[in-house]
């Protein structure tokens, strides 16, 4: 049943926009929130704020975020529905808070050149251009939720970002609340 809810009793779909670092994950989020007013969680900002973390790592120059203490914090929020988390991972979320799951992906010289824009260099750099060489995240996504949920779109320019909020609109605006009994 496309657009049917998974069974739960929310009133508006959650999404998760995943993807590597530099696919345009929050760019997208803020977007499609602005145009349905959803809320938009940032993981990586909801971390900071709240202090979710186990400390740095210095390699990768991030925090290392405490799942257990990320989740605890979304669960109620997730429950009301009318969410989209933004977030570079997938696998520790619930499967039961989201109706859509995201992947961006850009072309790797687009990625390249925004990562570089936004400070990554080495190791940090080489391995987010990795993921999303080997698709990572689509593989990390369709391992953890039905094939059916999730969706990957391509995230290059301005106009896919666009595109991609228009056909999220879309999908949230034919999105019901059906409870299905088995």
């Amino acid at each position: 049943m496309a657009g049917a809810n998974s069974g739960t009793r929310r009133q508006k779909p959650n999404i998760l926009i995943t993807g590597t670092p530099g696919t345009g994950k929050s760019t997208t989020a803020s977007a499609l929130a602005e145009a349905t007013n959803f809320k938009h969680i940032c993981v990586g900002d909801l971390v900071k704020e709240k202090n979710l973390h186990d400390g740095a790592d210095d390699l990768f120059e991030c925090h290392v975020i405490n799942k257990d203490l990320v989740c605890d914090e979304l669960e109620d929020i997730m429950e009301g529905g009318g969410n989209i988390v933004d977030y570079h991972g997938c696998e520790f979320f619930p499967e039961r808070w989201f109706d859509r799951v995201v992947v961006l992906h850009t072309e790797n010289s687009v990625l390249y050149d925004r990562l570089t824009r936004m400070g990554y260099s080495g190791t940090k750099l080489s391995n987010n251009i990795e993921c999303e060489i080997f698709q990572v995240m689509l593989e990390e996504a369709s391992d953890s939720y039905k094939e059916e949920t999730v969706t990957a779109m391509q995230s290059d320019t301005i106009e896919d970002i666009s595109d991609n909020v228009a056909s999220l609109t879309e999908w949230i605006e034919s999105w019901s609340p059906w409870v299905i009994i088995i």
